[in-house]
């Protein structure tokens, strides 16, 4: 049972950075003018931000 337990932990680490990943690269790419652009940069970073630390989290809770 701890083997399924650690590959569900494994899973959500591997798709919390893939998400956090892609929502930076997305920030960088946003073209939007004015505040609305940065509006948007903002909150993929912020996405982006989280993901990488749920994946670390659960990076930490693997080991």
């Amino acid at each position: 049972m701890s083997e399924w337990i650690g590959a569900i932990g494994f899973g959500i680490g591997l798709l919390a950075f893939v998400l956090g990943m892609t929502s930076i690269i997305m920030g960088f790419m946003g073209g939007g003018a004015g505040a609305k652009g940065m509006q948007h940069k903002i909150e993929y970073g912020f996405f982006g931000i989280s993901g990488l630390v749920v994946s670390l989290l659960m990076g930490y809770a693997l080991a």
